[in-house]
């Protein structure tokens, strides 16, 4: 990694979803911060950040996308695949801190009390001009991108967007005939007496053969201008040095993260962690970076997403 300090000193905010895997990466360059009140850092970074303070900022993924679009005022952000295509001209996306689905992804849920819902009835419902209810995160995420990929359709449900966090509830209240989740939920929705129609990233395996795109880390193409020569190329290269830090020291990062997450029990958290940081978090190249192009390839023929005419993630040094 790169050791050059810039010639004074700089702040960052590095904005990521308010869950287990995202703090899990960037505690050793962020500090430990309180979940109730993030401005609050309850022990410092570990790393020499050679004069470069990150900031973090934990907020909900569809905010963040919403955030990176309307506004684009945060220096790093978490975003979703899906939305790298509407904010291309201000983000450069990272090989290091994505989520990808290796076998697994978002999967799409219903009321295991209703057999009756499934994949045909969906697709027989849309041809007649009927609509299910379906809970979304958001319309900027890479999953329901990939949803309207495989179905091959977007307008296919009655959307209700829902933090991702409450979508389990809504589906088992009835109040959506269908969830689409992410994040925890993925491994706990049984536990609400729900039933899988379809897992996202077995069906884009079974597909390409290549791990499904998630969640993306993307840094304003403009650090240099703002801050000095250089700039961009050592936040990366920092980001990098604060994901290896975290696994090399997994006790530590599992017990912070802990803090995040609604997972409590060792085991599960775990293998939420073990899901989510994963090689490809480390560095998407080649596979990734070919999925990528794959899924917003395929969004964008469904007019889902702009089309991005040359798709490429930032490197550091190694």
């Amino acid at each position: 990694m790169s050791t050059n300090a810039p010639s004074t000193a700089v702040t960052l905010t590095l904005a990521h979803s308010a869950d287990a895997d995202d703090v899990f990466m960037w505690w050793p360059i962020t500090g430990k911060v309180d979940p109730a009140s993030p401005e609050r850092v309850l022990s410092p970074a570990v790393l020499d950040t050679h004069g470069i303070r990150f900031i973090s900022v934990p907020e909900d993924i569809s905010k963040l996308n919403q955030r990176a679009v309307a506004v684009g005022d945060l220096d790093i952000t978490a975003v979703s695949f899906a939305t790298l295509p509407r904010i291309w001209d201000r983000y450069a996306p990272t090989v290091c801190g994505s989520s990808f689905g290796d076998d697994w992804g978002p999967k799409l849920v219903r009321q295991g009390q209703r057999p009756e819902i499934t994949l045909e009835s969906i697709r027989s419902a849309a041809a007649d001009g009927r609509r299910y209810r379906l809970a979304i995160p958001g319309r900027g995420t890479t999953a329901w991108a990939c949803l309207c990929s495989v179905l091959g359709s977007a307008e296919s449900f009655e959307i209700v967007e829902t933090p991702f966090d409450q979508i389990v509830g809504k589906v088992a209240a009835g109040i959506a005939d269908l969830g689409l989740l992410i994040h925890e939920s993925q491994l706990t929705f049984q536990n609400a007496g729900l039933a899988a129609l379809m897992d996202l990233g077995v069906e884009f395996k079974r597909r390409h053969g290549l791990p499904l795109p998630l969640g993306s880390n993307a840094v304003r193409r403009d650090l240099d201008s703002r801050f000095g020569a250089g700039t961009l190329q050592r936040v990366v290269d920092l980001l990098d040095a604060s994901i290896r830090f975290a696994l090399a020291h997994r006790a530590e990062s599992l017990e912070y993260a802990r803090t995040f997450s609604p997972l409590k029990d060792d085991a599960t958290l775990d293998r939420y962690i073990t899901l989510y940081v994963n090689k490809y978090t480390v560095d998407a190249r080649p596979d990734g970076v070919k999925a990528a192009r794959i899924m917003l390839g395929a969004a964008a023929d469904l007019g889902v997403v702009p089309r991005i005419e040359m798709f490429e993630m930032l490197d550091p040094t190694r």
